[in-house]
C-alpha cells in the first residue's frame, strides 16, 4: 500500500522546534486529504532544503479558539502569532505530529519532482 504524503514549507525556526519536540502540532488554514500519513518538511529560506519527515497521528479541526485550547502546550508558537495566522478564519487545522525523523542528508525539492516551494502544501 502506498502511503500518501504531503510536503509542507515551514519556517526554519518552527522546523527546529519540531525536531526538538517543542512543537508537536503543525497549523494550517486548509485541511489535506484524510489519507495523508506523513508530512515531508521543507525548511524555507535560508535553508531551502527538505530536512525531515513527521508522522501524522491525528488531525484536529475546529474553530481557532478551540484548537488553541487543545494544542497550546506544544504549539511551539505564541498565542499572538497563532491569532495573527488565523485572523478572520472560522476554522483552524492542527496536524498532530508523531515520530519525527531528521534526514542525515537534506534533500532538494527536485528530488521529489517539485520545482518550487509550495505556498501551503503539495501531495507527493
Amino acid at each position: 500500500m502506498l502511503m500518501s504524503q504531503m510536503l509542507l514549507s515551514i519556517n526554519p525556526e518552527h522546523v527546529e522546534n519540531i525536531l526538538l519536540g517543542k512543537k508537536k502540532f503543525e497549523f494550517r488554514k486548509v485541511r489535506c486529504k484524510s489519507d495523508v500519513k506523513t508530512i515531508i518538511i521543507y525548511a524555507t529560506s535560508p535553508i531551502m532544503q527538505v530536512v525531515a519527515e513527521a508522522e501524522i497521528i491525528g488531525i484536529i479541526e475546529d474553530d481557532p479558539n478551540s484548537v488553541w485550547k487543545l494544542t497550546s502546550e506544544f504549539a511551539g508558537i505564541s498565542r499572538g502569532f497563532y491569532d495573527r495566522y488565523f485572523e478572520g478564519k472560522s476554522k483552524a487545522v492542527a496536524y498532530c505530529l508523531g515520530d519525527v525523523e531528521r534526514y542525515l542528508e537534506p534533500k532538494n525539492l527536485s528530488d521529489y519532482g517539485i520545482s518550487f516551494a509550495p505556498q501551503s502544501f503539495v501531495y507527493v
